[in-house]
């Protein structure tokens, strides 16, 4: 029997519809790198030559028909990525392809996930601290020591306090000698001048080369300058003016050496803080050359340094407690050089209302 033509263009019509669906409804490529597989209809079974007269769903009757060729699946081969293969009516679907197996994580590395930071490199250990040698120690920390190990600078600063120290000391020595001797000697000048009746008395007991002495004689020789008649009142005067340089040559006389006290006291701790400064400044020279902040290496050299503070402080406070002591006595002194010229004073003015009265003494 001849096939009809009409039918013929039915089924091939079928199949080139069938095709377009499934070109159209196949899923998206998969991503990233994977070969492509080409599509695969082996397990789909062969299109009959013609479809069966009353088949379910066609309508159609039976007849003996070309078969249909199946629609072969289009691969997408976008980013060279293998293709889903299209889905055929009437056939089982393909099993899907097996995913590639993730790439392997370099040598060394923990495999993260997609999108993570690389862990960051360890941080590299501490340096450990450098051993200092033991000959490079100072052993000797005592003062002698330290001076020995000093710079020259500092040296001489602390020779020059130690010499200012020692001149305080000779100083309290030999002006509490003098003071002593010299109170002495103008307290029993001061009784021996108020026993006397006259000038000419007080003179007779006066042998010595004190203050009290001198201002005797000093009177002595004005009375005997100035001729009878003269106004008493000048002779006072003049004899009060003698007195006067008498009692302020005393007064500098007992007060030498004073000055170096104040000097010393005012200026030693300054001069230590020089060589503290700069014995600290050596020893920040010698960290920096070092290289190393050891407290065994940075303790003796700022020690050095404050001995020369300690130094000028030694040498300075006994100064001033001194100089102190000795301006009390100073005062006390230049008093009782005051009142034996006040008793001078009034030996000459009682010689001379005697003289004006016609008495002889």
């Amino acid at each position: 029997m001849k096939p009809d033509p009409s039918r013929a263009v039915l089924s091939l019509a079928a199949a080139v519809a069938l095709g377009l669906g499934a070109l159209m409804g196949s899923p998206p490529a998969l991503a990233q790198g994977q070969e492509s597989v080409p599509a695969s209809t082996a397990g789909a079974p062969a299109q009959p030559d013609s479809l069966p007269v009353g088949a379910e769903g066609t309508g159609v009757p039976a007849a003996s028909v070309p078969a249909a060729a199946a629609a072969p699946a289009i691969s997408n081969t976008e980013a060279g990525q293998s293709a889903v293969p299209a889905a055929v009516p009437g056939a089982p679907a393909a099993a899907p392809a097996p995913a590639p197996a993730p790439a392997a994580a370099p040598a060394g590395i923990s495999p993260l996930a997609s999108g993570q930071d690389e862990a960051s490199p360890p941080l590299p250990a501490a340096p450990a601290a450098e051993a200092i040698p033991a000959d490079a120690l100072p052993h000797d920390l005592s003062p002698m020591g330290m001076f020995r190990q000093a710079d020259i600078v500092v040296k001489a600063v602390m020779i020059g306090l130690a010499f200012a120290s020692v001149v305080t000391w000779t100083v309290l020595i030999v002006k509490v000698v003098e003071y002593l001797i010299a109170m002495s000697a103008i307290g029993r000048g001061a009784r021996r001048i108020e026993s006397a009746e006259s000038l000419r008395t007080a003179l007779s007991g006066a042998n010595g080369r004190g203050p009290d002495a001198r201002m005797l004689r000093a009177a002595a020789r004005e009375l005997n300058r100035s001729a009878s008649g003269l106004s008493p009142d000048g002779v006072r005067e003049r004899i009060a003016s003698h007195l006067g340089q008498i009692q302020a040559r005393a007064a500098r006389h007992i007060g030498r050496g004073t000055g170096v006290l104040a000097t010393i006291g005012s200026t030693a701790p300054f001069v230590g803080l020089f060589g503290t400064v700069w014995g600290i400044m050596n020893s920040f020279i010698g960290i920096s050359e070092a290289q190393t902040t050891n407290l065994a290496v940075v303790a003796p050299g700022i020690a050095e340094a404050l001995l020369a503070t300690a130094i000028g402080l030694v040498a300075a406070i006994p100064a001033v407690v001194i100089y102190n002591f000795f301006a009390r006595a100073i005062t006390g002194y230049r008093l009782r050089l005051n009142e034996t010229a006040a008793s001078v004073e009034r030996l000459v003015s009682r010689d001379l209302d005697r003289a004006a009265a016609g008495i002889r003494v």
